[in-house]
């Protein structure tokens, strides 16, 4: 979260260093498509029994390293400077789960793509905060054992809701973004993801 807040407070910075002859003036593109790319990390909310219930495993002694890289592409629509559409895909990375016993360990790589109105509250000329939500079409694959090779862990996949908060700066055709997003994909299987994105107004 620390990551978040100081991305979300570079990004409001950026909004008020940059020279104002550098932009224009954003109701010029409050409509009209954008697309952008992002990079972050990501945070699983949930403990070793519940992770172990999500994919089968029968057993909850190992440690969980959820703390991984997150790489998502999106492209929306905005209908004026208040209400927007977006589609998006994300790669959320991998949760990693070690055992005590030598080579026993599993990976959860989780992706996900999906759908989300956005509600916008713009700041100023240049910049905004919004607010999303939307469903997204989930898949966690599981690879590795947890030190029983007879056990077949449980692959997961669904649709479920996804929703964030957020800060951009527009400069011109270019948009610079702080976001934090929740993937509920399982009451067991939560995971956060914090990202900073680059973008470009159509």
């Amino acid at each position: 979260m620390k990551k978040f807040l100081l991305a979300t407070v570079t990004v409001a910075a950026s909004g008020l260093l940059v020279p104002q002859g550098v932009m224009a003036d954003p109701s010029d593109r409050s409509e009209g498509l954008y697309m952008g790319l992002g990079t972050g990390f990501s945070s699983l909310q949930n403990d070793r029994d519940e992770v172990a219930d999500f994919i089968g495993s029968g057993a909850s002694d190992y440690r969980l390293d959820d703390d991984d890289n997150v790489w998502r592409g999106f492209v929306g629509y905005n209908f004026n400077p208040y209400v927007g559409v977006e589609g998006f895909y994300s790669d959320l990375g991998k949760v990693k789960l070690r055992g005590d016993e030598q080579g026993a360990h599993t990976d959860i790589k989780s992706s996900a793509y999906g759908a989300s109105v956005l509600g916008k509250l713009p700041i100023g000329q240049h910049f905004e905060f919004f607010a999303k939500a939307g469903l997204a079409k989930w898949d966690a694959d599981v690879r590795g054992n947890l030190g029983d090779e007879s056990l077949t862990l449980r692959n997961n996949d669904g649709v479920d809701p996804v929703y964030g908060v957020g800060a951009q700066v527009n400069l011109d055709r270019f948009l610079i973004r702080a976001e934090f997003e929740r993937y509920d994909f399982d009451s067991d299987y939560k995971i956060d993801a914090f990202t900073a994105s680059l973008g470009w107004r159509f």
